[in-house]
């Protein structure tokens, strides 16, 4: 099938190296649109953009990778949604680097349904990982769609979450959308762009670069009508999407947590600065403004101690936590007998790493 010639000039403009995205806005703006912009001589191309650019745009991108990207929208599942697309998401348009084209790989219509980012750290408590799955399906099922990143911990719970329930999750991604990072997500991946969506801003065999993510973080929130921020470190990447999505005029909602866990401290800095404190998915249904009664029963979220049934923990000091518990609640968690545990507590509180306290509670050290 051969594409479309805007659709190929969109393509065309997009992928010519050495043009930002100010100066292309610039040119579409004085010409009218992408096939008048490549098709303008070069003294006007260098008035409006500078002499570089006006070269570059002249140059052409790479034959190879226009191909590349033009075989690639073929596929029926894959879609290239310029700014002029009735598709591209009207959330976007108000930011002032919108991309001038997204790639889709799943379903183009769930980017127009009302959405919630969830996000949070890559190395999270089992209760968070329970916590970031059980919202996103309740709000998935009060009709959210869930948008996350794709990367490990709270991201990938929160697809998984959101792909259990009726409004399925989008995952905008810091790569080309013919790689998968991290690669332990591949079947992740096919999952969302089978039942869900992948978008990206980036050409195809875009690599994960650093320099990309907060690019991409503000994609994630921008599409979105709200945040939600399960656990976070007070550096942690989720608290820059977080401020994003306040500076975007997006509702930001924080979890908090023990005062005793690293993992909380950026939710409560979030809450501090203004954030919602949430407890269950009708809080956040309520600060949007939507019916709490699409939401039926919302189930109450697991215990701490449920939690660590669900999610393996890899050590004792996973299943302590970071509040005082008593042994016979830590041999529940590890499903472990009490003597056993007693031998490992000493051996870790003579290494400084747990404080036993007065009642038989124990303490992870920080």
């Amino acid at each position: 099938m051969v594409p479309e010639p805007r659709t190929e000039a969109w393509v065309r403009l997009s992928l010519v190296p050495g043009v930002g995205g100010k100066a292309l806005r610039r040119l579409l703006a004085a010409c009218g649109g992408p096939q008048e912009v490549l098709a303008a001589p070069r003294g006007l191309l260098a008035r409006i953009a500078g002499e570089a650019a006006a070269a570059c745009l002249q140059a052409g991108p790479d034959p190879a990778q226009l191909e590349a990207t033009l075989a690639w929208a073929q596929a029926p599942d894959h879609h290239l949604l310029a700014l002029d697309d009735t598709r591209y998401p009207s959330q976007l348009l108000h930011l002032p680097d919108a991309p001038l084209l997204l790639y889709v790989k799943g379903s183009a219509e769930l980017l127009a349904r009302p959405t919630l980012a969830i996000v949070g750290s890559r190395n999270p408590t089992p209760q968070g990982l329970v916590n970031a799955e059980a919202f996103a399906k309740a709000l998935s099922d009060a009709g959210l769609t869930i948008v996350s990143g794709l990367a490990l911990g709270i991201d990938a719970a929160a697809h998984r979450g959101g792909l259990a329930g009726a409004s399925r999750s989008v995952a905008v991604t810091g790569t080309g959308l013919d790689r998968v990072y991290p690669a332990r997500h591949r079947d992740l991946a096919l999952a969302l762009a089978e039942q869900g969506a992948l978008v990206s801003e980036f050409p195809l065999g875009t690599p994960p670069r650093a320099e990309n993510f907060p690019r991409r973080n503000r994609l994630l929130s921008g599409l979105t009508r709200g945040c939600l921020v399960v656990e976070a470190a007070l550096h942690s990447g989720s608290l820059i999407t977080a401020r994003l999505a306040a500076e975007q005029g997006r509702e930001v909602f924080a979890i908090p947590g023990s005062i005793h866990s690293p993992l909380s401290k950026g939710c409560h800095a979030l809450i501090k600065e203004g954030a919602k404190l949430v407890e269950t998915a009708q809080d956040i249904l309520e600060e949007l403004g939507l019916a709490v009664a699409t939401l039926g029963s919302s189930p109450d979220l697991p215990s701490e101690a449920q939690a660590f049934d669900q999610a393996e923990a890899s050590s004792l000091l996973a299943h302590l936590g970071f509040d005082p518990v008593d042994l016979d609640t830590l041999a529940q968690r590890s499903g472990r007998l009490p003597q056993e545990l007693l031998a490992e507590l000493v051996t870790l509180e003579l290494e400084g790493r747990v404080t036993s306290l007065p009642g038989g509670r124990y303490q992870r050290n920080k």
